[in-house]
């Protein structure tokens, strides 16, 4: 049975509507091309929002690289940076010569290490050996006959049965002591001259100005430090320096030498203070070694050293006169004893006593007696047994006459001593 009514109505819709769906049929599809038609305007609609939602995200890209881009420059690989990376670093070889290092130049092979070589016993084996004792410097100042004399310091070579010589190539020679002096603390060597090429020339200290540049040259510390220069002025002219000579703990001299802020430390004893010129004005000799005291050194003028110098060569000790006494000041002698034994005038405050005196020498021959307070000599006031040795030693000859005032048991009493030569006060 048709679902139309007769087959011409049939055929009539079948013709209206050009189609051969039922109405039902029709419907659905009607239905499904909507259906179509909504999802192609929903992906049409989302192609639009992740083509914009891309654009935007180009966009902030683009401005990010935009402001990191100048910062990243020189992290980019690049043809430019990997030159600039590989350049190499270039140097100017200047040589630089001034005053100062021609001075150094002229002098510093004539400035050599001394080692002093004693013989020790061994607790242990009671055997003795010979081992170094210390170091210090020396300045090689003549060439002659075959050897090369250097000077040094009497500290340097004291107690010495074996001296040694390092140059400044470092050839090692076996050194002769010529003599030495303990009283200037001045020393004089000889080695062989086979090896020696530089010798340093005196210079006059008396020239010398205050805050002139002055140069030490020396092995501070040892030999590890062979020829170290510092450079300083000269501080002060004239200078006396108390020194405890036999380490008693009293001041036996006093030594005239130059002030300098130039680093003399221990081992640059017996090496030279030159001046700008390259002239030995100096040799140095000590340093006050106190944690509160710096740049202050001291050295023996050159015009001090010379005639020592001369005399060592020629005797192999300096020969000065000799009174043939004992000496004590009177400062270290109780109130008690100067009024009791000495009795002297409350006035007489300094001088020296005279604790003994040796028999047959020109003090004994002139009546000089124990206990007697020698208060001048030569015209010249005593106070202390450093004036009189400066006075004998420095003011005196061999041979010369010496009137002197004593207090012997509260008078005033004056004597005359002829000199002899001695070792002794």
């Amino acid at each position: 049975m048709s679902y139309y009514n007769n087959d011409d109505e049939h055929k009539q819709t079948e013709n209206e509507s050009g189609s051969s769906y039922s109405p039902l049929q029709e419907r659905l599809m009607r239905e499904e091309e909507e259906n179509k038609k909504r999802v192609n305007k929903k992906n049409n609609g989302s192609k639009g929002g992740y083509f914009l939602s891309g654009l935007a995200g180009v966009i902030v890209g683009a401005l990010v690289m935009w402001l990191l881009l100048p910062s990243m420059v020189g992290q980019l690989p690049s043809n430019s940076n990997n030159k600039t990376n590989t350049t190499t670093i270039t140097q100017t070889a200047t040589e630089v010569t001034t005053d100062i290092t021609s001075a150094v130049e002229k002098v510093s092979d004539a400035v050599v290490g001394i080692t002093n070589i004693q013989e020790v016993t061994d607790f242990w084996n009671q055997r003795s050996q010979e081992q170094e004792a210390g170091s210090g410097s020396g300045v090689i100042y003549k060439v002659e006959d075959g050897k090369a004399f250097v000077i040094t310091n009497y500290h340097v070579v004291e107690g010495a049965k074996q001296l040694e010589v390092t140059l400044a190539d470092g050839t090692k020679e076996e050194a002769t002591l010529v003599g030495s002096d303990i009283w200037t603390d001045l020393a004089v060597v000889s080695i062989d001259s086979k090896n020696i090429e530089t010798v340093a020339q005196f210079g006059d200290s008396e020239t010398l100005k205050q805050g002139e540049t002055v140069i030490a040259i020396g092995n501070p510390l040892g030999l590890d430090f062979y020829g170290s220069v510092t450079t300083g002025v000269i501080s002060g002219k004239d200078r006396a320096v108390p020194v405890d000579l036999n380490g008693d703990g009293t001041e036996d001299w006093e030594t005239e030498v130059l002030q300098t802020d130039a680093a003399i430390n221990p081992g640059n004893s017996g090496g030279a203070l030159i001046n700008i010129a390259g002239d030995l004005v100096g040799i140095n000799s000590m340093k006050i070694a106190e944690s509160t005291i710096e740049g202050l050194g001291f050295s023996i003028p050159i015009n001090t050293v010379i005639p020592i110098v001369e005399e060592l060569e020629r005797n192999g000790e300096v020969r000065r006169p000799t009174m043939g006494i004992g000496l004590l000041d009177l400062t270290d002698v109780p109130a008690f004893y100067q009024q009791q034994t000495l009795r002297l005038p409350e006035e007489v405050t300094t001088g020296v006593v005279v604790s003994e005196v040796v028999q047959g020498s020109p003090a004994d021959k002139a009546g000089v007696k124990q206990y007697d307070v020698i208060v001048e000599m030569g015209g010249e006031k005593i106070e202390n047994s450093i004036d009189l040795r400066q006075h004998l030693y420095n003011e005196t000859d061999i041979g010369d006459t010496l009137p002197i005032k004593v207090y012997r048991q509260g008078k005033l009493v004056e004597l005359q001593l002829t000199l002899t030569e001695g070792t002794n006060v």
